[in-house]
């Protein structure tokens, strides 16, 4: 197997970094893959504890061998995530044709290598597929099948290919308009049970500056599906230092390998429903709806707690 190079984009989350690269070393391929770790350079007049967290960070991914190679590159000026993001994927997957994107807040499964490279491979060809996910949070166990369709984006872990990828407009507003002019604006919404409009008109307004609301954009716009495991090959971590997100999402991890079959890229009608469920903060990670009791301190905590996790989701 050819297999795609992984990029990482790492800052000053010292324990982030490190949680999520002593997972990527546990990787069965990791021993055969190339790793590009993205560091971004220092922010203009930081403090000596913040000269100390991106010291530690660097030295860190200096320390070990963490992959078959490991290649870094240090920005001198800091020049954001999304800038980090979309320079280092473009340059790495059109130089190999195909990437697999970390971020330094997620916990990997052991075989999350080996399910995204078999993914890439498997539907390379098929148009109809964007991406392959890795962050199911909302269908696993029993009641569903072992991988699966889904009309919207995952960017907690995730590989794609160089024409898909060289699609990426990071425009908001020209995106916006288009999904409007085209009708689109209840699928970007999944059928309104996410406010995903509202965070594409706080990228338009410079309310924060990120990459991956856009991704959804352009995938809904090419009617792109993405493929996800069950169970989920990665979690999202945060340790008290994100710059967006501040709710951890901790679907269980997949223990074992997938042997992985050529499905068709359709949704399921029960998929769609747990995807409802689930960003509406209205299920668990198992697509069980919840029972709200009225004077539960509980449920009603757990259904806030989803739903900001949800929320957050694409504007880390």
């Amino acid at each position: 197997m050819n297999l795609a190079p992984v990029v990482l984009f790492v800052y000053n989350r010292f324990e982030n970094t490190k949680i999520l690269l002593d997972s990527l070393a546990k990787n069965e391929l990791a021993n055969k893959s190339t790793l590009y770790i993205y560091a971004d350079g220092v922010k203009e007049n930081v403090n000596q504890a913040e000269l100390d967290k991106i010291k530690s960070v660097r030295e860190l991914i200096y320390s070990y061998k963490w992959c078959n190679e490991v290649f870094i590159i240090e920005s001198e000026k800091n020049i954001g995530l999304a800038n980090s993001i979309i320079t280092g994927v473009t340059d790495t997957v059109n130089k190999y044709g195909k990437v697999i994107i970390l971020e330094d807040d997620l916990n990997l499964s052991p075989y999350f290598l080996t399910y995204i490279n078999d993914a890439l491979d498997l539907y390379r060809e098929d148009k109809r597929v964007g991406q392959i996910g890795s962050c199911n949070f909302f269908a696993n166990g029993s009641k569903f099948p072992s991988t699966f369709f889904a009309p919207f984006a995952d960017c907690w872990g995730w590989g794609t290919w160089a024409d898909r990828w060289n699609k990426y407009e990071y425009d908001a507003e020209k995106l916006l308009s288009e999904l409007k002019e085209r009708r689109l604006m209840k699928k970007f919404n999944l059928n309104n049970n996410s406010d995903m409009e509202g965070m594409l008109m706080a990228q338009i307004k410079q309310q924060f500056n990120t990459w991956d609301i856009q991704w959804l954009a352009v995938c809904v716009l090419n009617n792109w599906l993405t493929l996800y495991p069950n169970f989920s090959t990665s979690q999202h971590l945060y340790l008290g230092s994100a710059t967006h997100n501040t709710t951890n999402l901790n679907p269980p991890l997949l223990q074992k390998k997938l042997e992985l079959e050529t499905l068709q890229p359709i949704v399921l009608p029960k998929i769609l429903k747990a995807m409802e469920l689930g960003y509406s903060g209205r299920s668990d990670f198992y697509g069980n709806k919840l029972k709200v009791q009225k004077d539960s301190r509980y449920f009603k905590n757990r259904i806030r707690k989803i739903a900001t996790n949800i929320k957050m989701f694409f504007t880390r």
